[in-house]
């Protein structure tokens, strides 16, 4: 709805339905998430593009949630006013306890660039989608890209049949997945507790 596309989710009444990828209000769970794998950590960054239309939203949201555990959120912009290698030289200077990268095409052009700097510079980040993990990333909370797309596919088909889309409701993923990379976890020495391992629905060894 941010977006203008829809006026609410119960159906737009108008030629427009689909499916929400939710990517941008998982900002504060990837806190909770990354938090929980780093439980010392006092100051957090989130890798940001300047230009990104949901950044004051979700800066605001993620940083509200770190308030009652006291920590604090640094916005780092590493596209549009920024780039990575700026982005995580700004990350080292402040002392950055750990980063969170926001869901965004411009840092997603740049994700392997982005996964061998915080690599390179030792620091546990979390990541908006299974391939990050799967490259390299120490982890990744996201929705589950496939149940996406086969709701799509389910709807295109209602659509095709007959159905008008205004009268369709938005639908909303309903399952998530967090891929934790062990490998990557050694590079910054870092433990992983086993309560998060187990709630992983991938571990990549």
């Amino acid at each position: 709805m941010q977006s203008g596309l829809v006026a609410k989710l119960s159906g737009s009444g108008g030629n427009v339905t689909g499916v929400t990828f939710l990517n941008t209000a998982l900002m504060p769970k990837r806190l909770e998430v990354i938090r929980e794998a780093v439980p010392n950590a006092a100051v957090f960054a989130m890798l940001a593009n300047s230009e990104n239309a949901f950044l004051e939203s979700d800066s605001k949201d993620v940083t509200e949630a770190a308030k009652p555990s006291g920590a604090k959120v640094l916005i780092v912009h590493a596209a549009g006013d920024g780039d990575p290698s700026t982005a995580f030289a700004e990350v080292a200077r402040k002392r950055v306890d750990g980063v969170l990268v926001h869901h965004d095409g411009a840092l997603y052009s740049r994700i392997k660039e982005i996964i061998a700097l915080a690599a390179s510079y030792r620091v546990p980040t979390i990541y908006f989608s299974r391939e990050c993990a799967e490259l390299g990333g120490l982890m990744s909370y996201g929705l589950d890209i496939n149940q996406v797309l086969r709701q799509a596919g389910v709807y295109a088909g209602r659509i095709l049949n007959g159905e008008k889309p205004g009268e369709l409701p938005v639908q909303q993923p309903t399952k998530f997945q967090l891929v934790v990379n062990l490998k990557t976890a050694k590079t910054p020495g870092l433990a992983i507790p086993p309560t998060l391992l187990a709630r992983a629905d991938e571990v990549i060894e």
